[in-house]
């Protein structure tokens, strides 16, 4: 059965989804980058995510040829929008700009990609208007911490924020300390990116860890599918890692599959804790 969350207005999404940052800013990848899109929306990842940030528009660019020919209702499409184009002056253009280099007609959400200096109220009015006019179909957040959330919600129509997408991984989870039960207890689900974590000293680190490697080793798995079970574990999160090809897209989908015991969780848990004080979200 697969794995889906729910979001505030009752529509259910893939608990897995595909990310695509730093992808479509090569002519040499391109053709490889489309399959693995492809492949993983055939195999139920049909939750895409993009920027107008990514590559300058490139990332949608590329979602756009990917999803060419697919059902367009049984795909979920993810674009966000840069915090200096949220206001009224430049979203409406930034928004067609979106649908037209992914050319679709509407946007299943619709992210504000961080804080900026537009006012909140500004934002929520425009995402609003979006909505109305058919544009889009719901729009949430982006790196915003609890702060930022309680802010959003003191705010005319703040409370129809959608999603919550923050760095979430084994290796960080700060947002397990206070943002993530406050998202719960408003009914916002989490969109986690980098959920295996980025390359580099702490995703070695991962990898190279000796608990993660036995428990990866006697389900027969991956380290990297393991990172992705231990997301996909959380209750109303949602994972959406990036693969630029067909091999690491169906590992990734594999990992939807993983069923982890209780005990092999808070071993997992124990080599990497939680935080037990407030710390900044982190961003990669």
């Amino acid at each position: 059965m697969k794995k889906e969350v729910t979001l505030p207005d009752g529509t259910k999404v893939p608990a897995l989804g595909q990310g695509t940052w730093h992808m479509g800013d090569s002519a040499a990848r391109e053709s490889g980058e489309i399959e693995s899109l492809r492949t993983g929306v055939g195999l139920g990842m049909t939750l895409v995510d993009t920027a107008e940030m990514y590559g300058e528009g490139a990332a949608e660019r590329l979602v756009g040829k990917a999803i060419a020919g697919c059902e367009r209702d049984e795909l979920f499409i993810t674009s966000k929008v840069y915090p200096w184009n949220a206001g009224r002056a430049d979203i409406f253009a930034s928004c067609d700009n979106s649908l037209q280099r992914i050319g679709t007609g509407y946007l299943d959400l619709y992210l504000l990609h961080w804080r900026g200096s537009v006012p909140l109220r500004e934002t929520v009015e425009c995402m609003e208007e979006l909505k109305a006019r058919g544009k889009i179909r719901r729009w949430g957040v982006s790196n915003f911490d609890t702060d930022d959330m309680e802010e959003l919600w003191s705010v005319p129509g703040g409370d129809q924020c959608a999603v919550n997408q923050v760095l979430y991984h084994l290796g960080s989870r700060g947002i397990e300390y206070d943002l993530l039960p406050w998202l719960r207890g408003h009914g916002i689900p989490v969109m986690a990116y980098c959920p295996v974590a980025q390359a580099g000293k702490l995703r070695r680190q991962l990898l190279n860890d000796a608990a993660l490697r036995e428990i990866a080793e006697k389900h027969g798995i991956s380290v990297i599918q393991l990172l992705l079970a231990f997301v996909l574990s959380k209750p109303q999160v949602i994972a959406i890692p990036k693969a630029s090809n067909p091999a690491h897209t169906r590992e990734n989908a594999q990992a939807a599959q993983i069923s982890l015991s209780g005990e092999e969780l808070e071993r997992i848990e124990r080599a990497f804790p939680a935080p037990t004080q407030k710390v900044p979200l982190d961003v990669e």
